[in-house]
């Protein structure tokens, strides 16, 4: 979003500029900062750079800080909060320590001079210090915006959105809404959702500050704060905001989710503008414009795919919003963020070069179409199911791929040394290959009763790769692995897995119905490898399930997001006094349950079908909480979900759900919390009192040894 914001703070008249990684400089006096901070809608920080200096050793960062006069920016008995972040850095990469370092420099400066020191304030303090630590070089700055900008004022903090505030304008703006709303074009968005896109619609149109409604900025307790210009600033805004809704033009969201409608009337509310936004509760093959309402932009943040679970269903979703908008909206233009190309191009409509955007963790694509008949054509790209038939077939086929025993080789070596070390532990069910050769990108796993079964899943390949291609050598690899393993072609399955699609893994592939057992640890385990994109096993998750199993004699075990309840299974056959099964799905506490049965486990086992957070957010609030010795805590990377009420993202909300969870645990409890999001950032500041261990190398089995990142795993428990 660098060309986006920087053309954003050209059009204020803010220059010279200059793009960099992931933000843009530039240069000012302070009234040129503060309008920044009032008008950009698509900035997450203004940041005031007061040092840069080399950082070698760990006292160079407290030196280097501690240079800067604090008194000029901050009371000795006021309050502050230090952000640390660092990259590629040889001396200290431990945000949580980075920040005590920062800390350290300015309570002791303060100290020494007044012998009095400063407060820590993580919410809203006097003044929030930035500390970027690139390589050896740091750059110090003052975070004049306080907080994310993103947050506008009018969000109901109960009330999560797809997207952030300053994504949705970014959106807009390249979508080319300024230019349409001056030509008095209508604004519609179909699957308006809490309103987020309508909101920020209204407010580019009506040259509304998008920090208008916010009483909190990083400079409002500013020793330097000139609270004459910043009170000037405010008092131009809100007049270009009075002239600018006087010609505000249409703005109509539809969504079919009462819920949704209540949130974006709420939102519509606290922005001030009831009556300028009408939203209606409706569906979009019913979402058509008036006779009065000019053509003018289509913009909105479908479903993701996991919604509704099942990928014709979802292509068909996508097919009739293409019929509707071909239909109702000839001679409009239309924008949508979508995280899935495959699904746009279901709508039959030719798009312009699509830009790359993040939804959180999210790769996603911004589409935008002219409605115009020219542009129409016929889907008629295969479903998944299609190609992985066709694959399926072509594999039995002489010749697939003449380069495939490279696989096979590598398949033979793998097998030759872990099929030793499995029968060592007596490990029925573990990975032999894991993408080891780039130009076969795939993962094999092994499940082992009275007969064998092969689990095949495809990393979806780049766009750089002829599709024909990976599918001949896809075609090859279902060929070798029945000659190495000496297995018949039916007992291998094929699975295509996409990058971050949030909980495609749980939603349904086919209706076999077919289930097998297997053995982990004493335990068995139902496994299905025909109607999931998972198998209903976590293999990499094996070390931490044993863990569990042999700590919980006499335990008390919460297992949230649960999926089939296999970590259960091990907290029951070690002897746990209670378990406690929570999981969104019905589907899978009914396979938690056939799990416990199968293995005759008798005893006080709950299992409550209820959204994890809210049932996590509920019972810590109880005067009397549950409270369990033993706590799995296992969440997905992303859910936007139909059967949530909010938008779930691990990164953002983790802290909140860990702090819940710690409620529910016994003093001498543990809890294990895991990730498989690659990114993640344990946010250890935001739970200080809190005992944590990063376990992570200890829960790494030797069969995902070559892929160390397959998930994160932490021991947490109570302070003393």
């Amino acid at each position: 979003m660098e060309t986006i914001l920087a053309e954003e703070l050209q059009a204020l008249g803010i220059k010279p500029i200059k793009q960099t990684l992931a933000g843009v400089a530039f240069e000012g006096d302070l009234e040129t900062a503060y309008r920044a901070c009032l008008w950009s809608r698509t900035a997450n920080r203004i940041l005031l750079v007061l040092s840069s200096f080399e950082v070698k050793t760990q006292d160079d960062l407290y030196y280097g800080v501690k240079r800067i006069n604090w008194f000029e920016h901050l009371q000795p008995e006021g309050s502050f909060a230090v952000s640390f972040s660092a990259k590629n850095s040889p001396v200290i990469n431990n945000t949580h320590f980075g920040a005590l370092k920062v800390k350290d420099a300015i309570v002791d400066q303060m100290r020494a001079k007044f012998q009095k020191r400063p407060n820590i304030n993580t919410e809203q303090p006097d003044i929030r210090i930035n500390v970027y630590l690139q390589g050896t070089t740091a750059q110090l700055s003052l975070d004049l915006s306080g907080e994310s900008l993103h947050r506008r004022g009018y969000r109901d903090i109960n009330i999560k959105a797809p997207i952030k505030e300053n994504l949705a304008a970014a959106i807009l703006l390249r979508s080319g809404w300024p230019q349409i709303a001056l030509q008095h074009g209508s604004l519609i968005d179909p699957m308006c959702g809490s309103g987020t896109l309508l909101l920020e619609g209204a407010m580019i149109a009506a040259d509304y500050a998008p920090g208008l409604l916010r009483d909190y900025f990083g400079f409002i307790g500013w020793k330097k704060h000139d609270a004459a210009c910043w009170q000037k600033l405010r008092v131009e805004a809100e007049q270009r905001k009075a002239v600018g809704l006087e010609r505000l033009p249409v703005i109509v969201g539809f969504d079919q989710n009462r819920h949704a409608i209540n949130a974006a009337l709420t939102h519509i509310t606290n922005a001030g503008l009831q009556h300028k936004i009408h939203v209606e509760r409706r569906d979009i093959g019913d979402a058509q414009p008036a006779e009065s309402w000019e053509p003018g932009l289509i913009v909105c943040n479908p479903p993701y795919g996991e919604r509704l679970g099942d990928e014709q269903e979802t292509a068909e979703l996508y097919k009739r919003f293409g019929d509707t908008l071909k239909t109702h909206f000839t001679g409009w233009k239309a924008a949508m963020i979508i995280s899935n190309p495959e699904l746009g191009f279901r709508l039959g409509i030719r798009s312009q070069k699509p830009i790359t955007l993040f939804n959180g963790a999210i790769e996603c694509k911004l589409l935008r179409f002219t409605i115009e008949e020219s542009a129409f054509f016929t889907p008629k790209a295969k479903t998944q199911d299609e190609r992985l038939s066709q694959i399926t077939d072509a594999s039995k086929k002489p010749s697939v791929d003449a380069s495939a025993d490279m696989f096979a080789n590598r398949l033979k070596k793998n097998l030759k040394k872990l099929s030793k070390w499995a029968q060592q532990n007596k490990i029925s069910c573990y990975r032999i290959y894991d993408a080891d050769l780039p130009e076969y990108a795939v993962a094999v796993d092994i499940y082992q009763s009275e007969q064998t079964w092969v689990n095949v899943q495809e990393y979806e390949p780049p766009k750089s790769i002829d599709q024909h291609k990976a599918d001949q050598r896809l075609a090859g690899v279902l060929a070798e692995i029945p000659r190495v393993l000496q297995i018949s072609p039916d007992q291998v399955f094929l699975k295509i897995r996409r990058k971050q699609k949030s909980t495609d893994q749980y939603e349904k592939h086919g209706d076999s119905g077919m289930f097998h057992v297997v053995e982990e640890g004493g335990c068995k385990v139902l496994v299905n490898f025909e109607d999931y994109l998972d198998t209903g096993l976590f293999l990499d998750h094996r070390p931490i399930r044993l863990m569990i199993q042999q700590q919980a004699k006499g335990k008390r075990f919460l297992n949230l997001f649960a999926y089939t309840g296999s970590a259960t299974v091990h907290a029951a056959r070690g002897g746990a006094q209670s378990t406690t099964t929570v999981d969104m799905s019905n589907t899978y506490l009914n396979w938690a349950k056939k799990n416990m049965q199968l293995n005759n486990m008798q005893g006080e086992h709950e299992f409550i079908q209820a959204d994890c957070l809210d049932w996590l957010a509920t019972e810590a609030k109880q005067p009397y909480s549950r409270q369990y010795d033993l706590i799995f805590l296992d969440p997905p990377t992303f859910s936007n979900s139909k059967r949530m009420d909010d938008v779930f993202d691990v990164q953002t909300d983790h802290v909140s759900m860990i702090k819940n969870a710690i409620s529910l645990l016994a003093p001498d409890g543990i809890l294990y919390f895991s990730t498989n999001f690659r990114r993640f950032k344990l946010d250890s500041s935001a739970l200080s009192g809190l005992v944590i261990d990063d376990i992570t190398a200890n829960t790494i089995p030797e069969d995902f040894a070559r892929n160390p990142k397959i998930h994160y795993c932490w021991r947490i428990r109570h302070g003393a």
